[in-house]
């Protein structure tokens, strides 16, 4: 019997395709990037290229019927868009996979949430998976919550949410590369004195907690766990080091947050009503990382998967960036 991966033309997907290969587990990679699912299956992996935004089902692929577990890391992950694209991509998407799900009577489902969910514009230090969630910032958030919704109503499916947070490692094409290249543009705003904090996690860690989460007994079903590195770092820390492994020098201005968060608000809306809804170059929730202090309680993970992560900071930028700073 195999695993299913989904988004495996992705970071995460990707990253776990090519863990469960290495642990000799049958793996069905799906994706949608046909430059990157033929990398893979050059590389080797099994891979069946499908838009979940469609109905999955065994007679599109013979391979598709020997699913037992399924993993699922496909989504539409980004500060701003349409939202009608976020539902198709986050919701749609999950509930064809879930009916998919059902009729092949898989014994494990891992679904890949986060903790965007929980976002909010304040200070928020060891937030726990049962804590109430706040209004949704972004499309995102709101998708990826109606999600985990689904997830959880579907027992049959012995369902577990993980919720990871700050996913970095070689290969991102999002976390990092954003904030390097927002640095190359302009000096990075310095809010409230520079007390904005949080915890990243090394993609290794994640996989770890995907596996752990495919095999962990049934107790653990209908739950949801955060998962992080456990290290609450400076923002500021981060980018000068991120900054310095690139070979550049991160600048910074202090600035008001208010103002700030009203410009960046009128770029959004400016963007709404521009051809193609372009991503303005500042979001209110970008913003929003850079100048609160945010972190996960990961200790429901550690009881009840038996999970910790072990790549600290430094060792995570070493595995990303390739070594030390130049």
């Amino acid at each position: 019997m195999a695993v299913l991966v989904t988004g495996a033309s992705g970071f995460l997907g990707s990253h776990v395709l090519k863990r469960l290969a290495a642990m000799g587990t049958l793996a069905l990679g799906l994706g949608r990037d046909a430059q990157r699912c033929a990398a893979l299956e050059i590389a080797g992996h099994r891979i069946i290229r499908h838009d979940l935004a469609r109905p999955l089902d065994s007679v599109l692929d013979p391979r598709l019927g020997r699913v037992e577990r399924i993993i699922h890391c496909a989504a539409l992950s980004a500060p701003f868009g349409r939202l009608e694209d976020f539902v198709v991509a986050n919701v749609t998407a999950t509930r064809n996979l879930l009916d998919f799900a059902t009729r092949q009577g898989v014994s494990r489902f891992v679904h890949i949430s986060s903790p965007s969910v929980c976002f909010a514009f304040r200070d928020q230090l060891g937030l726990t998976e049962d804590m109430a969630l706040p209004d949704p910032v972004n499309h995102y958030a709101r998708t990826k919550r109606e999600a985990e919704k689904l997830v959880l109503a579907a027992p049959a499916i012995h369902p577990v949410v993980l919720r990871p947070r700050g996913i970095y490692g070689a290969g991102d094409r999002a976390l990092l590369p954003r904030l390097i290249k927002a640095a190359k543009r302009r000096p990075l705003p310095l809010f409230r004195g520079g007390r904005a904090a949080i915890d990243l996690t090394h993609v290794d860690d994640v996989v770890d907690a995907v596996i752990a989460a495919l095999d962990a007994p049934r107790e653990v079903e209908a739950q949801i766990f955060n998962i992080s590195g456990g290290e609450v770092l400076p923002v500021r820390r981060i980018a000068d080091e991120a900054c310095a492994r690139a070979g550049i020098e991160a600048r910074w201005r202090p600035m008001p947050l208010m103002p700030a968060m009203l410009a960046a608000g009128l770029m959004e809306t400016v963007a709404l009503g521009l051809p193609g809804r372009p991503e303005p170059p500042v979001t209110r929730y970008g913003l929003g990382l850079f100048a609160y202090a945010q972190s996960l309680d990961i200790s429901r993970a550690k009881l009840a998967l038996g999970w910790t992560p072990k790549v600290s900071f430094e060792q995570g930028f070493d595995r990303t960036f390739g070594g030390t700073v130049p």
